[in-house]
């Protein structure tokens, strides 16, 4: 995925959201989810979350940073399942670089965490475009409300869309991967970056 949105003409940076844990994997998401998913994804999952995104956001702008063709420049960030709410976190962390942001299949958008990504709606300058899945557990219509209300009080510009699609639809390598949902998703983020990062 990030191989195509480097086609796409952007520059990409993918962080590896674990290196807390030390050396794994590598993970086939087919394999993991026929197997016991939280017994395999927990313990790398219990080394990341949305504070730790916003504390590795200085380190990845810095690396941008260092390259001239994207030195100092705003920057975007999309993010899939967890990432979304990580890439909120980083955009409200350092909202003078960042300037869109996009969540497909975002969950636990708006929690009782310290850290949740609604919490960050007060710093955010960015734009963000929120795909979400129909039926998604992890981000049920209170909570879709709940974060959608937090960014209408905070004057934040964005665009949600919901997918016939279910939680994950977009990555090609999971059981629940809609070519279909996906390809309307690669559009819409393209033009999504392209209008707010050129």
């Amino acid at each position: 995925m990030a191989a195509r949105l480097s086609e796409a003409g952007f520059v990409v940076l993918l962080p590896d959201l674990f290196y807390r844990y030390g050396p794994y994997g590598p993970l086939d998401p087919k394999e993991v989810f026929k197997g016991d998913v939280k017994a395999i994804l927990g313990p790398l999952m219990a080394t990341t979350g949305n504070a730790r995104s916003a504390e590795d956001t200085d380190a990845l702008l810095a690396f941008l940073d260092s390259r001239t063709e994207v030195a100092g420049v705003k920057v975007g960030a999309v993010g899939f399942c967890m990432g979304g709410g990580m890439a909120i976190a980083a955009a409200g962390t350092r909202p003078d670089r960042f300037a869109a942001v996009a969540s497909f299949h975002g969950g636990n958008l708006a929690t009782e965490a310290p850290d949740s990504p609604h919490s960050y709606a007060t710093r955010l300058d960015a734009e963000l475009y929120i795909a979400v899945a129909e039926n998604d557990g992890s981000y049920p219509p209170a909570m879709a409300e709940q974060f959608e209300h937090a960014l209408n009080e905070a004057g934040v510009s964005y665009r949600s869309e919901t997918y016939p699609a279910a939680h994950g639809w977009m990555k090609p390598d999971f059981p629940v991967y809609d070519e279909t949902a996906a390809e309307h998703g690669w559009r819409e983020m393209l033009a999504f970056f392209r209008r707010t990062l050129r």
